[in-house]
């Protein structure tokens, strides 16, 4: 079965190792063809769904799972619904149209999306997606380690940025495979959507009151079990940034590298101003550019002056 992902490009980032003060190679995600990682394990989820007779897709999503999603829909040939919380932006909701998904919309937060979307798979039959708490998503994800390994590249650590945690299982899991069980992995969020900080420091998952980041694809309230189970035989470095920082790092890398990505994946970019002591002297630093297509050269403004206010 031909993936419906591709395998990105690995940069050197000669400004960014300034920074930081060490190697850093990027892992550009934002390539792919639904502007994200997620095409990774919603394609495997998709693929699998579609081989076992499925008729319709359905995905809950702030916008990056339900662009792949939908991005997915279409190449297998299968009628497609994304349920979007009423935060999701205009243009993220646009692209996942243009893709021919049916967007609805419900609740302030994903997971209200998702309560909605698991009772409309029942009524109606639906595959339903999970953008982040499902194996077949991890195995898709683990993937961009067996890139690393295929292009001899061995990271000293590695930087994603967490929402519900299906990315950092994915990582976590394909560096295990790879036996590289020295490689810690630094877990990113802002400040205002660290549902995993809050499970790690319990031992368990907990569920945020509210999210109130701008960083909508972070938008979890409670991060998926694994990513838990994980950081008890593999070293995970919870880390928070803000908003501002996000936001700074988006624009920086604009500059620098010409990609736009919206601000969950500027929480890793930012991250390397800040690193936590566990990660000082690694070499080469490996970011994840998780990508996004939540943005856009309007809303990085809209953005930059909603902060600035």
């Amino acid at each position: 079965m031909q993936p419906l992902h591709i395998a990105t490009p690995l940069w050197e980032a000669p400004q960014l190792s300034s920074r930081a003060g060490t190697q850093v190679l990027l892992k550009m995600e934002a390539f792919q063809p639904a502007a994200s990682f997620k095409i990774r394990g919603m394609g495997r989820i998709c693929q699998t769904h579609a081989a076992a007779g499925a008729g319709a897709l359905l995905c809950a999503s702030g916008g990056n799972a339900g662009l792949a999603v939908a991005y997915a829909g279409r190449k297998l040939g299968l009628p497609t619904t994304v349920v979007v919380p009423k935060r999701t932006s205009a243009w993220a909701r646009a692209m996942i149209r243009a893709e021919g998904a049916h967007v609805e919309e419900h609740g302030d937060a994903w997971d209200e999306a998702h309560l909605y979307a698991l009772a409309l798979a029942a009524q109606t039959g639906a595959a339903y997606a999970h953008p982040f708490d499902d194996p077949l998503a991890w195995a898709g994800h683990a993937t961009l380690v067996e890139e690393l390994a295929a292009a001899g590249v061995h990271p000293g650590a590695v930087i994603v940025s967490v929402g519900g945690g299906g990315l950092l299982c994915g990582v976590v899991e394909g560096l295990m495979a790879q036996a590289w069980n020295d490689v810690p992995v630094l877990a990113v969020e802002t400040a205002g959507a660290a549902s995993y900080m809050a499970a790690f420091q319990a031992g368990a998952p907990v569920r945020l009151e509210a999210i109130t980041s701008i960083a909508v694809t972070l938008s979890a309230r409670q991060v998926a079990v694994r990513s838990i189970e994980l950081a008890r035989s593999h070293p995970i470095i919870p880390h928070l940034v803000s908003d501002r920082a996000a936001v700074d790092a988006c624009r920086n890398f604009a500059d620098q590298h010409r990609v736009l990505v919206e601000p969950a994946c500027g929480a890793a970019l930012a991250a390397l101003d800040n690193l936590p002591q566990e990660l000082r002297g690694r070499d080469p630093l490996l970011v994840v550019v998780c990508g996004g297509a939540g943005v856009s050269l309007e809303l990085l403004r809209q953005w930059d002056a909603q902060l600035a206010a």
